[in-house]
This record gives structure tokens, sequence and C-alpha cells, in this order.
């Protein structure tokens, strides 16, 4: 989860989404991919994307979060895992992804080396339910399906 704020680039899937508001984080708060790396790192028992990419280090401050996916990747097929599959829901009010979804798959597919076909993003609303439903913030959850050499 990330709060939004006015003024910041909303960057989802590697993709800058027009929107009034953005994402806040130490990294560029790219809410979907650090789901992702984190259900990489979950799923083979790695611990999360804080243990790797703590935001109390300056290396990380403001960096790209294909960057970090591309590091997850390079973690995981250290300990001889690959992807099989990615599902990945982001929740947010506003504004509407579908639009964005195809790019989004492509650049995962790009970064991880991986068939586009095995990626699936999806998105919701909450109904104007709680934070996100008030605007205020976009979270994305994600499971990633490994398989061990």
């Amino acid at each position: 989860m990330h709060r939004l704020v006015e003024g910041l680039p909303l960057r989802l899937g590697g993709v800058t989404v027009p929107f009034h508001k953005g994402a806040e984080g130490h990294s560029d708060a790219d809410t979907l991919i650090h789901a992702v790396c984190d259900a990489m790192l979950g799923a083979a028992a790695l611990g999360d994307i804080g243990v790797h990419f703590p935001d109390t280090s300056d290396e990380f401050k403001g960096i790209d979060s294909t960057i970090l996916l591309r590091k997850t990747n390079d973690i995981i097929k250290s300990r001889d895992y690959f992807i099989i599959n990615i599902d990945s829901v982001i929740l947010i009010q506003k504004p509407r992804i579908r639009p964005y979804i195809d790019e989004m798959r492509k650049t995962l597919s790009q970064v991880l080396g991986i068939k586009i076909d095995d990626i699936s993003i999806k998105a919701t609303t909450t109904e104007k339910l709680g934070f996100i439903g008030n605007e205020e913030g976009v979270a994305a959850e994600a499971v990633v399906l490994l398989k061990r050499l």
C-alpha cells in the first residue's frame, strides 16, 4: 500500500499512469511491482522486499522499481527458482487502470523474461469504501507460482 499525494507521478507495473496524484514512497512507489517482488520472495521463503531493499538505504531512494524487480528475479534465480505465473490485482478508486494493463504486462514480461501470457493483472475499486475508496491510497496484491529446477 502507498499513500496517494497530489503532484507525484503514479507508477504501476513500470508504467506512468496519468493522474493528478501519485504514490508516495522511498523508491518510485510502484505498488504493483512491490507486491510482485514480495510474492516472488515469499514463494521462495526469502523474506520480503524490505529485507532485500530497505527503505532506510539511500541506495534505493527514488529507484525505478523495475530495477528492484530485476534484482528480485536474480535473487530467486540464484536459488534455482523460476516463475511459472503471476496473478495480481491493483486496488484503486481512480484513475481507471484497464487502459494500461497490457502495457504493464508487457513491461513485467520484458523485465522478468517470461511470457506475457503468464502474467495476469487485474484492477478493482473498493466501491468508495476506506482509504482506497476515498482516493487516499493504492494497494496491490500478487501471487507468484515458482518452480525449483
